[in-house]
Protein backbone atom coordinates (compact mmCIF):
# COMPACT_ATOMS: atom_id res chain seq x y z
CA UNK A 1 0.00 0.00 0.00
CA UNK A 2 2.97 2.62 0.79
CA UNK A 3 4.64 1.67 -2.24
CA UNK A 4 1.82 2.24 -4.30
CA UNK A 5 0.44 5.65 -2.53
CA UNK A 6 4.21 6.88 -3.20
CA UNK A 7 4.34 5.93 -6.97
CA UNK A 8 0.91 7.75 -7.51
CA UNK A 9 2.55 10.73 -5.73
CA UNK A 10 5.83 10.59 -8.04
CA UNK A 11 3.32 10.08 -11.11
CA UNK A 12 1.33 13.10 -10.45
CA UNK A 13 4.40 15.45 -9.05
CA UNK A 14 6.28 14.15 -12.35
CA UNK A 15 3.15 14.80 -14.77
CA UNK A 16 2.78 18.47 -12.91
CA UNK A 17 6.19 19.51 -13.50
CA UNK A 18 6.65 18.54 -17.11
CA UNK A 19 3.04 20.67 -17.35
CA UNK A 20 5.32 23.72 -16.12
CA UNK A 21 7.77 23.04 -18.60
CA UNK A 22 5.83 22.79 -21.57
CA UNK A 23 3.90 26.26 -20.12
CA UNK A 24 7.38 28.03 -19.89
CA UNK A 25 8.45 26.82 -23.56
CA UNK A 26 5.51 28.25 -25.09
CA UNK A 27 6.30 31.62 -23.29
CA UNK A 28 9.62 31.48 -24.43
CA UNK A 29 8.39 30.55 -28.13
CA UNK A 30 6.14 33.74 -28.12
CA UNK A 31 8.34 36.51 -26.05
CA UNK A 32 12.04 36.59 -25.82
CA UNK A 33 13.65 33.86 -24.34
CA UNK A 34 14.31 34.85 -20.66
CA UNK A 35 17.56 33.15 -18.78
CA UNK A 36 15.66 32.49 -15.78
CA UNK A 37 12.99 30.30 -17.39
CA UNK A 38 14.78 28.61 -19.53
CA UNK A 39 17.29 27.13 -16.58
CA UNK A 40 13.64 26.44 -14.21
CA UNK A 41 12.79 24.74 -17.17
CA UNK A 42 16.22 22.48 -17.45
CA UNK A 43 15.56 21.99 -13.82
CA UNK A 44 11.95 20.91 -13.74
CA UNK A 45 13.07 17.88 -16.51
CA UNK A 46 15.35 16.94 -14.64
CA UNK A 47 12.92 16.57 -11.53
CA UNK A 48 10.83 14.93 -13.53
CA UNK A 49 13.39 12.33 -14.78
CA UNK A 50 14.04 11.76 -11.46
CA UNK A 51 10.73 11.54 -10.39
CA UNK A 52 10.12 8.82 -13.21
CA UNK A 53 13.02 7.25 -12.03
CA UNK A 54 11.54 6.81 -8.86
CA UNK A 55 8.24 5.78 -9.71
CA UNK A 56 9.97 2.86 -12.18
CA UNK A 57 12.41 1.44 -9.25
CA UNK A 58 9.30 1.18 -6.70
CA UNK A 59 7.02 -0.87 -9.02
CA UNK A 60 9.83 -2.76 -9.94
CA UNK A 61 10.33 -3.47 -6.16
CA UNK A 62 6.87 -4.40 -5.53
CA UNK A 63 5.88 -6.29 -9.06
CA UNK A 64 9.18 -8.65 -8.88
CA UNK A 65 9.76 -7.51 -12.36
CA UNK A 66 10.90 -4.74 -14.71
CA UNK A 67 7.87 -2.50 -15.47
CA UNK A 68 7.39 -3.51 -18.82
CA UNK A 69 4.76 -6.18 -19.01
CA UNK A 70 1.20 -4.10 -20.16
CA UNK A 71 0.60 -0.65 -21.81
CA UNK A 72 0.93 1.44 -18.60
CA UNK A 73 4.27 0.65 -18.00
CA UNK A 74 5.36 0.61 -21.19
CA UNK A 75 4.28 4.38 -21.96
CA UNK A 76 5.55 5.08 -18.52
CA UNK A 77 9.09 3.76 -19.91
CA UNK A 78 8.63 5.15 -22.92
CA UNK A 79 8.38 8.68 -21.06
CA UNK A 80 11.35 7.76 -18.95
CA UNK A 81 13.31 7.14 -22.60
CA UNK A 82 12.09 10.77 -23.73
CA UNK A 83 13.82 12.04 -20.31
CA UNK A 84 16.51 9.91 -21.07
CA UNK A 85 17.30 11.97 -24.68
CA UNK A 86 16.37 15.23 -22.70
CA UNK A 87 19.21 14.43 -20.68
CA UNK A 88 21.75 14.04 -22.77
CA UNK A 89 22.32 17.23 -24.04
CA UNK A 90 21.72 18.78 -20.88
CA UNK A 91 24.68 17.00 -19.28
CA UNK A 92 26.92 18.14 -21.72
CA UNK A 93 26.39 21.69 -21.48
CA UNK A 94 24.81 21.70 -25.10
CA UNK A 95 21.69 23.22 -26.31
CA UNK A 96 19.94 20.93 -28.59
CA UNK A 97 16.83 20.84 -30.82
CA UNK A 98 15.73 17.59 -29.41
CA UNK A 99 14.40 19.32 -25.94
CA UNK A 100 11.69 21.11 -27.88
CA UNK A 101 10.66 17.52 -28.79
CA UNK A 102 11.18 15.08 -25.69
CA UNK A 103 9.39 17.72 -23.69
CA UNK A 104 5.99 17.35 -25.41
CA UNK A 105 7.00 13.77 -25.39
CA UNK A 106 6.98 12.89 -21.95
CA UNK A 107 4.20 15.13 -21.17
CA UNK A 108 2.05 13.04 -23.96
CA UNK A 109 2.82 9.60 -23.25
CA UNK A 110 2.88 10.06 -19.50
CA UNK A 111 -0.45 11.72 -19.24
CA UNK A 112 -2.35 9.31 -21.64
CA UNK A 113 -0.76 6.28 -19.48
CA UNK A 114 -2.29 7.89 -16.14
CA UNK A 115 -5.40 10.22 -17.69
CA UNK A 116 -6.07 8.13 -20.71
CA UNK A 117 -5.67 4.65 -19.41
CA UNK A 118 -8.24 2.66 -17.19
CA UNK A 119 -7.54 2.65 -13.56
CA UNK A 120 -7.86 -1.14 -13.57
CA UNK A 121 -4.94 -0.88 -16.38
CA UNK A 122 -2.59 0.80 -14.16
CA UNK A 123 -2.22 -2.02 -11.49
CA UNK A 124 0.27 -4.58 -11.61
CA UNK A 125 -0.49 -8.15 -12.42
CA UNK A 126 1.45 -12.07 -12.35
CA UNK A 127 3.53 -12.33 -15.25
CA UNK A 128 2.06 -14.62 -18.23
CA UNK A 129 4.31 -17.31 -18.71
CA UNK A 130 5.66 -16.22 -21.75
CA UNK A 131 6.68 -13.05 -19.95
CA UNK A 132 8.50 -15.07 -16.97
CA UNK A 133 11.99 -14.99 -18.84
CA UNK A 134 15.60 -13.18 -18.45
CA UNK A 135 14.60 -12.15 -21.92
CA UNK A 136 12.03 -9.69 -20.59
CA UNK A 137 14.43 -6.83 -19.72
CA UNK A 138 16.58 -7.17 -23.01
CA UNK A 139 14.02 -7.23 -25.61
CA UNK A 140 11.46 -4.83 -24.54
CA UNK A 141 13.69 -1.87 -23.08
CA UNK A 142 15.58 -2.09 -26.57
CA UNK A 143 12.09 -1.94 -28.57
CA UNK A 144 11.03 0.99 -26.22
CA UNK A 145 13.94 2.72 -26.79
CA UNK A 146 14.37 2.20 -29.97
CA UNK A 147 10.58 3.62 -29.98
CA UNK A 148 11.49 6.95 -28.39
CA UNK A 149 14.89 7.30 -30.41
CA UNK A 150 13.39 7.11 -33.41
CA UNK A 151 10.31 9.11 -32.92
CA UNK A 152 12.62 11.74 -32.17
CA UNK A 153 15.09 11.69 -35.25
CA UNK A 154 11.65 11.24 -37.45
CA UNK A 155 9.92 14.60 -35.84
CA UNK A 156 13.37 16.60 -36.28
CA UNK A 157 13.00 15.19 -39.96
CA UNK A 158 9.32 16.87 -40.56
CA UNK A 159 10.79 19.85 -38.89
CA UNK A 160 13.28 19.56 -41.48
CA UNK A 161 11.14 19.24 -43.99
CA UNK A 162 8.58 21.84 -42.95
CA UNK A 163 11.15 24.15 -42.74
CA UNK A 164 12.41 23.28 -46.82
CA UNK A 165 8.78 23.94 -48.07
CA UNK A 166 8.21 27.43 -45.98
CA UNK A 167 11.88 28.06 -47.85
CA UNK A 168 10.52 27.07 -51.42
CA UNK A 169 6.93 28.90 -50.90
CA UNK A 170 8.99 32.07 -49.65
CA UNK A 171 11.08 31.84 -52.75
CA UNK A 172 8.38 31.43 -55.46
CA UNK A 173 6.35 34.53 -54.02
CA UNK A 174 9.56 36.45 -54.22
CA UNK A 175 10.05 35.88 -57.74
CA UNK A 176 6.29 36.22 -58.08
CA UNK A 177 6.43 39.72 -56.97
CA UNK A 178 9.75 40.60 -58.56
CA UNK A 179 9.46 43.34 -61.54
CA UNK A 180 12.39 44.12 -64.21
CA UNK A 181 12.78 48.10 -64.56
CA UNK A 182 10.96 49.49 -66.87
CA UNK A 183 13.01 52.44 -69.57
CA UNK A 184 16.74 52.52 -70.37
CA UNK A 185 19.24 52.47 -67.54
CA UNK A 186 21.95 54.74 -67.44
CA UNK A 187 25.39 53.80 -67.22
CA UNK A 188 25.93 54.39 -63.45
CA UNK A 189 23.33 52.10 -62.92
CA UNK A 190 24.56 49.57 -65.14
CA UNK A 191 27.86 49.75 -63.07
CA UNK A 192 25.90 49.52 -59.63
CA UNK A 193 24.25 46.53 -60.27
CA UNK A 194 27.53 44.94 -62.03
CA UNK A 195 29.05 45.62 -58.45
CA UNK A 196 26.05 44.20 -56.88
CA UNK A 197 26.37 41.13 -58.42
CA UNK A 198 29.62 40.24 -57.83
CA UNK A 199 29.64 40.44 -54.82
CA UNK A 200 26.72 38.47 -54.18
CA UNK A 201 28.33 35.66 -56.47
CA UNK A 202 31.39 35.60 -53.85
CA UNK A 203 29.15 34.86 -50.92
CA UNK A 204 28.77 31.39 -50.54
CA UNK A 205 25.24 33.03 -49.28
CA UNK A 206 22.50 35.00 -50.07
CA UNK A 207 21.83 36.53 -47.30
CA UNK A 208 21.93 36.38 -43.47
CA UNK A 209 18.72 34.85 -43.03
CA UNK A 210 19.21 31.78 -45.80
CA UNK A 211 22.04 31.41 -44.08
CA UNK A 212 20.61 30.79 -40.76
CA UNK A 213 18.36 28.44 -42.31
CA UNK A 214 20.74 26.68 -43.87
CA UNK A 215 22.59 26.45 -40.92
CA UNK A 216 19.46 25.05 -39.00
CA UNK A 217 18.62 22.80 -41.63
CA UNK A 218 22.31 21.35 -41.39
CA UNK A 219 21.96 20.94 -37.83
CA UNK A 220 18.09 19.26 -38.13
CA UNK A 221 19.75 16.95 -41.10
CA UNK A 222 22.67 16.11 -38.62
CA UNK A 223 20.79 15.77 -35.28
CA UNK A 224 17.96 13.45 -37.09
CA UNK A 225 20.49 11.11 -38.65
CA UNK A 226 22.65 10.65 -35.42
CA UNK A 227 19.36 9.94 -33.05
CA UNK A 228 17.82 7.89 -36.05
CA UNK A 229 21.18 5.88 -36.14
CA UNK A 230 20.94 5.13 -32.12
CA UNK A 231 17.19 4.15 -32.28
CA UNK A 232 18.12 1.38 -35.10
CA UNK A 233 20.55 0.09 -32.91
CA UNK A 234 18.30 -0.30 -30.23
CA UNK A 235 15.60 -1.62 -32.67
CA UNK A 236 18.11 -4.43 -34.03
CA UNK A 237 19.15 -5.19 -30.73
CA UNK A 238 15.47 -5.49 -29.98
CA UNK A 239 14.45 -7.75 -32.80
CA UNK A 240 17.28 -10.18 -32.67
CA UNK A 241 17.03 -10.48 -28.81
CA UNK A 242 12.81 -10.89 -29.41
CA UNK A 243 13.99 -13.91 -31.91
CA UNK A 244 16.16 -15.43 -29.30
CA UNK A 245 13.07 -15.05 -26.84
CA UNK A 246 10.58 -16.46 -29.28
CA UNK A 247 12.65 -19.54 -29.95
CA UNK A 248 12.50 -20.06 -26.10
CA UNK A 249 8.92 -19.28 -25.53
CA UNK A 250 7.15 -20.66 -28.92
CA UNK A 251 9.54 -23.00 -30.30
CA UNK A 252 10.53 -20.76 -33.23
CA UNK A 253 12.45 -17.33 -34.01
CA UNK A 254 9.96 -16.05 -36.45
CA UNK A 255 6.27 -16.13 -36.85
CA UNK A 256 5.23 -13.61 -38.63
CA UNK A 257 2.32 -12.55 -36.01
CA UNK A 258 1.29 -8.57 -36.47
CA UNK A 259 3.72 -7.32 -33.79
CA UNK A 260 6.83 -8.91 -35.75
CA UNK A 261 5.52 -7.98 -39.43
CA UNK A 262 4.96 -4.33 -38.18
CA UNK A 263 8.59 -4.39 -36.36
CA UNK A 264 10.22 -5.72 -39.28
CA UNK A 265 8.21 -3.18 -41.23
CA UNK A 266 9.90 -0.53 -38.87
CA UNK A 267 13.34 -1.85 -39.48
CA UNK A 268 12.93 -1.57 -42.84
CA UNK A 269 11.97 1.85 -43.41
CA UNK A 270 14.80 2.90 -41.48
CA UNK A 271 17.18 0.92 -42.71
CA UNK A 272 15.99 2.83 -46.20
CA UNK A 273 16.63 6.05 -44.30
CA UNK A 274 19.95 4.93 -43.23
CA UNK A 275 20.63 3.76 -47.01
CA UNK A 276 19.73 7.22 -48.31
CA UNK A 277 22.28 8.67 -46.40
CA UNK A 278 24.93 7.27 -47.81
CA UNK A 279 24.49 8.85 -51.07
CA UNK A 280 24.50 12.72 -51.19
CA UNK A 281 22.06 13.36 -53.27
CA UNK A 282 19.85 11.92 -51.84
CA UNK A 283 20.37 13.57 -48.38
CA UNK A 284 18.36 16.19 -46.95
CA UNK A 285 14.75 16.41 -47.69
CA UNK A 286 14.68 12.90 -49.41
CA UNK A 287 16.02 11.27 -46.30
CA UNK A 288 13.69 13.23 -44.06
CA UNK A 289 10.56 12.29 -46.11
CA UNK A 290 11.55 8.55 -45.30
CA UNK A 291 11.63 9.28 -41.62
CA UNK A 292 8.59 11.59 -42.26
CA UNK A 293 7.03 7.96 -42.86
CA UNK A 294 8.66 5.65 -40.20
CA UNK A 295 7.22 8.24 -37.58
CA UNK A 296 3.92 7.10 -38.38
CA UNK A 297 5.18 3.11 -39.39
CA UNK A 298 6.23 3.47 -35.38
CA UNK A 299 2.77 4.40 -33.87
CA UNK A 300 1.09 1.47 -36.21
CA UNK A 301 4.22 -1.11 -34.57
CA UNK A 302 3.34 0.23 -30.63
CA UNK A 303 -0.44 1.07 -30.72
CA UNK A 304 -2.40 -0.36 -33.76
CA UNK A 305 -1.17 -3.65 -33.94
CA UNK A 306 -2.04 -3.88 -30.20
CA UNK A 307 -5.58 -2.54 -30.42
CA UNK A 308 -6.42 -5.30 -33.00
CA UNK A 309 -6.11 -7.66 -29.95
CA UNK A 310 -4.62 -10.33 -31.82
CA UNK A 311 -1.25 -12.32 -32.43
CA UNK A 312 0.76 -13.97 -30.03
CA UNK A 313 2.10 -10.27 -28.49
CA UNK A 314 -1.25 -9.82 -27.12
CA UNK A 315 -1.95 -12.03 -24.86
CA UNK A 316 -6.07 -11.66 -25.03
CA UNK A 317 -5.83 -8.00 -23.82
CA UNK A 318 -5.15 -4.42 -24.97
CA UNK A 319 -3.67 -4.16 -21.28
CA UNK A 320 -0.97 -7.04 -21.76
CA UNK A 321 1.47 -5.96 -24.25
CA UNK A 322 5.33 -7.60 -24.70
CA UNK A 323 6.79 -4.14 -26.44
Amino acid sequence: MIFFTLEHVLTHISLSIVSIVITIFFINLFVDEIVGLCHSSEKGMVASFLCITGLLVIRWIYSGHLPLSDLYESLMFLSWSFSIIYMIPFFRNKKSHLNVLTAPGVIFTQGFATSGLLREMHQSTILVPALQSQWLMMHVSMMVLSYAALLCGSLLSVALIVIIFRKKISNSSKYKGYCLPTGPLSFSEIQYVNEKSNVLKNKPFPSFRNYHRYQLIQQLDFMSSRVISLGFLFLTIGILSGAVWANEAWGSYWNWDPKETWAFITWTIFAIYLHTRTNENLRGSNSAIVASIGFFIIWICYFGVNLLGIGLHSYGSFALTSN
